[in-house]
């Protein structure tokens, strides 16, 4: 089962996942990061990257988190794919901290920079 970057990723999308996935799963939103589940072989190496811990299996998720796992697969598709690390968003050291749940409505549908 593919892995999930839920709420907890939004305003702060530290990236860091990016650069040790070895099939660039990854694509870049406005405010945070998505994995294609087609392209995730499972292998977990990105889960342990992140620093706020944001990235789930899928059978790992709670309840209220399994929408993430349907918004990681429909903005993978059209978001620009993301190899390369870019940093935190300005804002992460503040948003690291605030409950997934609080995120939700801080969610951006547009894309973000993949790689240039």
């Amino acid at each position: 089962m593919p892995f999930v970057v839920t709420a907890k990723c939004i305003k702060c999308r530290y990236s860091d996942c990016v650069e040790v996935c070895p099939t660039d799963a990854f694509y870049a939103g406005e405010n945070m990061v998505v994995i294609n589940p087609d392209e995730c072989i499972d292998c977990g190496v990105c889960e342990p990257e992140c620093p706020i811990e944001a990235i789930k299996s899928d059978e790992e998720l709670e309840p209220e988190e399994q929408k993430w796992a349907d918004i990681n697969e429909r903005f993978s598709a059209s978001w620009p794919n993301i190899t390369k690390s870019k940093g935190p968003l300005p804002d992460a050291e503040k948003y690291a901290d605030i409950d997934a749940a609080d995120k939700d409505a801080e969610f951006s549908e547009a894309p973000g920079e993949g790689d240039e």
